[in-house]
């Protein structure tokens, strides 16, 4: 580059006014032409024909302030740069503009303005020439000081950077190739500089001119030292992570410093190690040991759940006498609504400890868990290593909610990466794909939660300590809907005891005609209905003083209003009618009830169900607890066909197989005789085998008892008892095996008001895990073959031949 001291520009020169852009000698910049006047002198010096080398321009830096009336033209910087216009492209979109690709070449100081319109025209002054500016009492021996000094500096911010990249080294043998009085705006355009400091340098003279830059230089350089980078480097150095993470971060860290910002990998790396200093690598609560305590808490959170508050405990006391103790994992299984997410919340309350929620429903990409790796875009770590971080300590409770929901893609398996996360022999050295490094899980205590075991695999299954949590009885949903759910209502809708009251045979009648679940959520919401009904009847007292009209109201929103001489005055299907606000508090009846919900949904029928031969009734296990199932089944003439409905899987279609051949090779035994009264059963007559609800997908091992007493009570022509049920899988032979899912079954059965259960003997065992008063209501048979079965399941009895015949010898 030419010095500036050998250029020669015009006396008069059109001025380009740049608002937004500063532009130094020996410095190239785009500059944007939008305003009429820029434009016109576009047009008029360098799109009309006239080489682009012979046209000089004069770039002035303007003020922000709009132009007015009285001064169309905006206040003008005293010095500008002259430059020459190397590129030019126009573009209509999304209005006319130019953009300019301009050099700069020697500053000028402007003397008078020539004209304004259509473009300004200034009379200038070069000013870059040495001998002007050099003041007397300035030797060339300081200038030249200065300027060594300024090259010294230079070269140190250059070899800072990376030197293998290109366009560093070129910077750097331009350093060398550069006048030395050139170095100041050269050096001022590189750095990051604003455009204010851009005019400084612009303005003053060159001996002050060599003296600001090397301050800018140490300012630079002071930023540096106290970047986020360094700030990031001492919180690693300072932290207290592991030794091998510790040199992870630290490589990171050089590599960072010589990585340009403009590369995509420096956001990336910058990102991964904000989150190494983040994690909480050895950062711990200190746990709450007080056993009586924590008894009295989860006592006061949770009615019932023993055998899991027992567990709590237990972990508890073992902690105490040994602080090394590793988290145990923990998978609570049962049915949705009986609090197995609740208690997750109330052991980390327990422990003092903090909780995070994973909710794994779903989840189908094994990167969720594990993290991805850093070679991809927009790669973070996976959802334990987040939960870490959000929780900001390494000994968290962590709640994997539905566990058994997790899916399988092509993005792998998201089960087979929770092994080592659930493995107390493994977790101690995790490693997510994202960080790379291993981390301690070792002291994190991991509570899972499911419906079912059926659908997690077996090797996730065996690193879990399962724990059922049953579904509760009507008792127990009494005592929690009165502890829990009527007062979180009340407080959720604005209301207090004094304003309604739910009496005990109220609650029992929306828990067995309105609710017929495991769990407490749909009785909770009929809290709730009732609760809103409520909150209308005392707004409307509060804001009208006059007795309304009669109104019939809404399922689900107001209460119809009756009028009784009888009725009590304090029932909410009174109160409507007498002066208001209402008398307090409003009892909620059963005719209030029957406003408010409408129709009960359950009604026993289950001895209208039994008054035809051909019906048993069965106890079936769903993820969602237990229910009674109804077998009916019926005979026609025909070829022996067996048919089968009601969506029934492979193991009850193999089930009702076997009930068939039993009851024909045991025909004799029990006088079963088809309706021709052949003792093949099968003798010209079809059998249909129906199982009700068939839009419901049924399948297991517990049916076979109940499909033998069903076809028995048809080719018999007996009625079953109506307030039996039964459960459990046969054999050829006639043997019952023992089935699962006891507990929920007998709740089930109870529920729906029977009051003798058949199972199988050996299931005798599981009856401890049922409460003493729900035993107390049923009559439990034990039975270790069919005979006892169909013993159990007629009144009186079902009669078979004692004895052989006996035959006359003929010896």
């Amino acid at each position: 580059m030419a010095a500036s001291s050998s250029i020669q520009i015009p006396s008069r020169l059109p001025l380009l006014l740049t608002p937004e852009s500063v532009l130094l000698p020996g410095s190239t910049m785009r500059a944007s032409v939008d305003s009429p006047r820029n434009m016109q002198l576009v047009r008029s010096r360098l799109l009309k024909g006239t080489s682009l080398k012979s046209t000089i321009l004069g770039l002035v830096p303007d003020s922000r302030d709009p132009p007015s009336e009285q001064d169309p033209l905006p206040p003008l910087h005293r010095i500008g740069t002259a430059a020459l216009a190397i590129q030019v492209v126009g573009s209509n979109w999304p209005k006319p503009h130019y953009t300019l690709l301009v050099t700069g070449l020697c500053r000028f100081q402007i003397l008078q303005l020539v004209k304004e319109k259509p473009y300004p025209v200034a009379e200038v002054e070069q000013l870059d020439r040495l001998e002007q500016f050099t003041n007397k009492s300035t030797s060339e021996e300081e200038l030249g000081e200065l300027s060594d000094q300024l090259y010294k500096y230079a070269v140190q911010l250059v070899e800072m950077l990376d030197m293998s990249i290109p366009a560093v080294a070129k910077l750097r043998r331009l350093l060398d190739n550069l006048p030395r009085e050139a170095l100041p705006d050269i050096l001022t355009s590189i750095i990051r500089t604003s455009n204010q400091e851009k005019l400084q340098v612009i303005a003053i003279r060159p001996i002050r001119r060599l003296a600001h830059i090397p301050g800018a230089l140490e300012e630079e350089e002071e930023d540096e030292d106290h970047d986020d980078i360094v700030i990031l480097e001492k919180k690693i150095r300072t932290s207290s992570m592991p030794e091998q993470a510790l040199k992870v971060c630290v490589k990171e860290v050089k590599r960072l410093k010589k990585m340009p910002q403009s590369m995509p990998e420096y956001a990336l790396t910058r990102n991964y190690l904000e989150l190494m200093v983040e994690l909480p690598w050895s950062k711990s609560t200190k746990d709450c040991l007080d056993i009586r305590a924590a008894r009295i808490l989860l006592d006061n959170d949770h009615y019932a759940m023993e055998k899991l508050k027992k567990r709590v405990l237990e972990y508890l006391a073992v902690r105490q006498l040994k602080n090394n103790l590793k988290g145990p994992i923990l998978c609570f299984v049962g049915p949705p609504g009986v609090g197995k997410t609740s208690v997750g919340r109330s052991v980390a309350k327990t422990l003092g400890r903090e909780f995070h929620r994973i909710a794994l429903g779903g989840v189908c990409d094994q990167s969720d868990i594990r993290g991805h790796r850093r070679t991809y875009v927009g790669s973070m770590p996976g959802r334990i290593i987040n939960g870490l971080k959000t929780v900001g300590v390494n000994n968290p409770v962590f709640l994997l909610d539905e566990v058994d929901k997790l899916g399988k893609s092509l993005q792998g398996d998201p089960a087979a990466a929770l092994l080592e996360v659930l493995d107390p022999e493994q977790n101690h050295s995790f490693t997510d794909h994202y960080l790379n490094v291993a981390f301690d899980l070792s002291q994190v205590l991991f509570i899972a939660t499911a419906n079912t075991t059926a659908t997690i695999p077996p090797a996730l299954l065996d690193r879990m300590e399962i724990i059922q949590v049953p579904g509760y009885t009507q008792e127990e949903k009494l005592e929690i809907a009165h502890r829990h759910l009527i007062p979180k209502q009340l407080e959720q809708h604005g209301l207090t005891p004094q304003q309604i009251q739910i009496p005990q045979d109220t609650t029992l009648a929306i828990i067995t005609r309105y609710t017929r679940e495991a769990g407490v959520r749909s009785l909770d919401r009929k809290f709730g209905a009732i609760c809103r009904a409520v909150a209308v009847k005392v707004a409307e007292g509060q804001h009208k003083e006059t007795k309304p009209d009669r109104s019939e109201v809404t399922e689900g929103g107001e209460c119809r209003e009756h009028i009784a001489e009888d009725a009590k005055p304090d029932s909410i299907s009174d109160t409507a009618d007498l002066a208001l606000p209402p008398e307090m508090p409003i009892l909620i009846d059963f005719h209030a009830l029957k406003d408010i919900l409408g129709p009960p949904m359950y009604e026993l029928e289950v001895s209208e169900r039994l008054s035809q031969p051909g019906v048993a009734i069965g106890l079936a296990w769903t993820p969602l607890g237990g229910e009674i199932m109804f077998v009916e089944a019926s005979r026609m003439d025909g070829e022996g066909q067996l048919t089968l409905t009601g969506q029934l899987g492979d193991i009850m279609k193999e089930s009702a197989h076997l009930a068939i051949s039993w009851l024909r090779s045991n025909a004799k035994k029990y006088h079963l005789t088809n309706a021709s009264g052949s003792f093949d059963l099968l003798d010209n007559t079809d059998i249909h085998l129906h199982f009700p609800a068939g839009a419901v997908t049924k399948d297991g091992p517990s049916a076979g008892v109940t499909i033998v007493t069903c076809l028995a009570s048809l080719f018999s022509g007996r009625l079953v008892r109506s307030d039996v049920a039964m459960t459990g899988e046969i054999t050829l032979r006639g043997l019952v095996l023992p089935v699962g899912g006891i507990k929920d079954k007998v709740l089930a059965a109870h529920r729906a008001g029977l009051k003798r259960i058949i199972i199988p003997q050996r299931n005798e065992k599981d009856l401890e895990e049922i409460a003493v008063n729900v035993r107390q209501d049923l009559n439990f048979v034990m039975t270790s073959c069919l005979d006892e079965v169909l013993n159990a399941a007629f009144e009186g009895g079902f009669s078979a031949k004692t004895r052989l015949d006996h035959f006359n010898s003929k010896l």
